[in-house]
């Protein structure tokens, strides 16, 4: 038995198996849809702003 998913990009229902091979997608173009959006920093994960400087090489090491 499959499940389904929605598509992230335009929420058309997916069968998640290996007759979906674009999964979570629905479609190449989908999928692409996508990765354009992270190229373009449109989605992005967040980080730590001061580990982001340019400089950072000169900031102390992180105490772990």
């Amino acid at each position: 038995m499959s499940s389904t998913v929605e598509c992230p990009t335009c929420g058309a229902p997916v069968e998640w198996g290996p007759q979906s091979p674009n999964r979570p997608f629905c479609s190449e173009r989908c999928k692409l849809i996508d990765l354009g959006a992270w190229a373009s920093e449109s989605h992005v994960i967040p980080g730590d702003p001061v580990e982001d400087e340019l400089f950072s090489g000169e900031l102390p090491p992180r105490e772990h």
